[in-house]
């Protein structure tokens, strides 16, 4: 039987069944180097896509890994929430499904923890380098019209 969980990383996921197989490589890659055990609790969003059938896939082959399946799409803050619930872990690290945030970064956010803090949040940087017309600037105009 496996032994309880230190680290509950949750992944909620929408139409990402091309980004599944090399997203879940990196994270065992980075968190089978920590000493602490983990768990992975991926939340399919309702996706339309094979994302539930890559996900079963993955967990088939690691019982760290666990599915849960929305019927339909309810939005990322209730796949989060989902997971949340799920985890058993005393330290929850929530990562997107897309590719944008490195699972190398996990290592440093755990470090801050040990270092004391409750609460420990990332930025990515740089994401849209070379991008500024396509990427920044709408983005920039959107997030004001919010």
């Amino acid at each position: 039987m496996q032994n309880e969980p230190r680290i509950s990383v949750i992944v909620p996921v929408y139409n990402e069944e091309k980004n599944i197989p090399l997203l879940f490589s990196r994270l065992a890659g980075v968190l089978n180097t920590l000493p602490e055990s983990y768990e992975i609790i991926a939340v399919d969003d309702g996706s339309a896509d094979a994302s539930f059938e890559a996900l079963k896939l993955v967990a088939s082959k690691d019982a760290r890994v666990k599915v849960i399946r929305f019927k339909r799409n309810f939005g990322q803050t209730a796949a989060l929430s989902a997971g949340i619930d799920s985890a058993r872990g005393d330290t929850i690290v929530t990562i997107d499904s897309d590719l944008e945030n490195n699972p190398a970064d996990i290592p440093l956010l755990l470090e801050k923890i040990s270092e004391g803090y409750e609460v420990v949040s990332g930025w990515r940087q740089g994401r849209w380098s070379g991008a500024w017309l396509s990427r920044k600037l709408p983005s920039m105009m959107a997030n004001k019209i919010i």
